[in-house]
């Protein structure tokens, strides 16, 4: 054997044993064997069984928020500009139907200042809002259609991401989240569980939006909405809002009247985690980032002994009062346990969501199902392998063997790479691995036929296999090419179950030009190296 065919048998030999251990690990016993199969190879929703959730997202929530943002961002550069105004609000939509749905309203223009007024908002907002006068002291801003698609496109992405977040800290990588929506003015997240046939507290997570929010506080608490409006003669002071506090700990629930625009909201959160204050209860820490911290110290500077409310999900969690200047932490309080204090911190950590969520649907699947799909995919799996094996030895006899044996490698590549990947293996995944072998096959019978020819023409048999490798080699590429561009648009365009399909068959294809070429060409050579005269071929 020549030392150029002893290292392509090393390196055989090499992926071989890197394969065995990315699958079953180094067990030490047959049920070390089967848990590591367990923890390597991942199945999905289909085959494993568990938990399909449907949420919606409330697109609305993001348009009131950059709505409020922009209000804000506005007051500021009128106060800089000694523009006067009366009042600035935004109205309240239920839902969002077009660009125009969300609106800003400034009434109270003086004229002497209109020009101004127009020249601030087209300069600092221009590019997002349309400015429209109402009348000679009132405008009203309107989202640009354009860059309502884009926020509501952005909201959609965010919360994907998010959610993807919260589950993969959970430790289900399995899992999957896709938008679905049978039209554009819907906003739907399928969220796929694997192995969760109890989804309670993930979905509690999951629909937390974990809005942390930090407000001034104006007045207040009340016991109820009806002696909160009572107090102010049935009219709330101008940008202000009634947030209540739920019963909680013994306490009652009460009312209380906040600032309109939050001082700090959750995107200002640097990190978060779950700790214990100095009477050894379980508390969630934030820290701000750079920029917020700033901005936090200046205002509880300003603010000693007055009220600030910590606010989640438009709940009141406290309303403690500022000692003293704080700059970049602080605490949220009420976790009854760890498991809470870490549930919020993990909220906190992966982003605020942009919008809040609404189930629709929640289903919930055997797995028996997914027994019933792994026996009847791997029956048909056996079936096919043994068929292709039966044909290949009938036709090509000994070179047949060859063509087994890197069928064999092929298929545990493919596993391996699964494995390695943490890839999710679904029933369409199935129907790949099996795609997989019949394009495997048709490699190695390109290659024979091949080299059926060159012998037919007369040349040596070490010749006419060399030539026909070499030959093959491009038609080979050409044809998985193709294929990989193909599962390329399945990928990008497709669901969880077609994408699954197309990284396995692409997995496949890739083992297949190594397994084909490689291995089978080594194969025969190591055959010939063994025979003093090669004079023939079983082929």
């Amino acid at each position: 054997m020549t030392s150029n065919l002893k290292l392509k048998f090393l390196a055989i030999f090499v992926i071989i044993v890197g394969c065995i251990y990315g699958i079953i690990g180094i067990p030490t016993s047959t049920a070390e064997m089967a848990a590591n199969w367990n923890k390597n190879i991942h199945l999905g929703l289909d085959l494993k069984g568990g938990s399909q959730l449907v949420l919606q997202v409330q697109i609305q929530d993001a348009f009131k928020a950059e709505a409020d943002t922009v209000i804000q961002r506005l007051k500021d550069q009128l106060g800089k500009s000694n523009i006067q105004y009366v009042d600035m609000q935004r109205n309240d939509p239920p839902t969002i139907q077009s660009a125009d749905s969300i609106q800003i309203d400034v009434k109270g223009i003086p004229a002497t200042s209109a020009g101004n007024f127009r020249q601030t908002v087209n300069d600092t907002f221009g590019g997002v809002w349309n400015l429209t006068p109402v009348n000679q002291t009132d405008y009203r801003l309107t989202m640009k259609p354009t860059e309502a698609l884009k926020l509501r496109a952005d909201t959609l992405t965010q919360s994907k991401n998010t959610i993807e977040k919260k589950i993969n800290a959970l430790g289900l990588a399995e899992s999957s989240v896709q938008e679905r929506g049978r039209s554009s003015a819907e906003a739907e997240l399928l969220v796929q569980l694997p192995g969760v046939d109890d989804p309670a507290r993930i979905k509690q997570i999951l629909k937390t939006a974990a809005m942390l929010e930090l407000y001034e506080v104006v007045g207040g608490p009340w016991a109820s909405r009806d002696e909160a409006l009572s107090s102010k003669g049935g009219v709330l002071p101008l940008n202000s809002q009634l947030v209540g506090a739920p019963a909680r700990g013994g306490a009652p629930a009460e009312v209380y009247l906040l600032a309109r625009t939050p001082v700090i909201t959750g995107r200002d959160l640097r990190n978060a985690s779950p700790s214990q204050d100095q009477n050894s209860r379980w508390v969630t820490s934030f820290v701000l980032t750079q920029d917020a911290a700033k901005r936090f110290e200046r205002f509880t500077a300003a603010n000693i002994n007055n009220r600030l409310a910590i606010v989640l999900d438009k709940n009141v969690l406290s309303a403690p009062t500022i000692q003293s200047k704080i700059s970049d932490t602080g605490q949220i309080t009420g976790a009854n346990s760890y498991e809470e204090a870490s549930d919020l911190a993990l909220n906190l950590r992966a982003g605020s969501l942009p919008a809040s969520v609404e189930y629709l649907e929640e289903r919930t699947v055997g797995p028996s199902l997914g027994a019933d799909s792994i026996r009847a995919g791997v029956i048909s799996g056996i079936a096919g392998v043994i068929a292709v094996v039966v044909v290949m030895l009938l036709y090509y006899k000994k070179s047949g063997v060859n063509a087994t044996l890197a069928l064999v490698l092929n298929a545990l590549i493919l596993i391996a790479a699964l494995s390695y990947f943490g890839a999710v293996l679904t029933l369409p995944g199935i129907a790949g691995v099996i795609l997989t072998i019949g394009m495997a096959v048709d490699s190695n019978v390109l290659i024979f036929e091949r080299i059926r020819e060159e012998l037919r023409s007369g040349k040596a048999v070490i010749a006419a296999v060399d030539a026909g490798f070499s030959k093959a080699f491009l038609t080979i590429i050409d044809t998985h090419v193709t294929t990989v561009v193909s599962c390329a648009f399945l990928f990008l365009f497709g669901t969880g179950p077609v994408k699954g399909f197309a990284v396995t068959l692409v997995i496949g294809l890739i083992a297949n030009v190594f397994t084909a070429v490689f291995v089978s060409k080594a194969i025969f050579d190591w055959e010939f190296g063994r025979q003093q005269k090669v004079l023939a071929l079983s082929i």
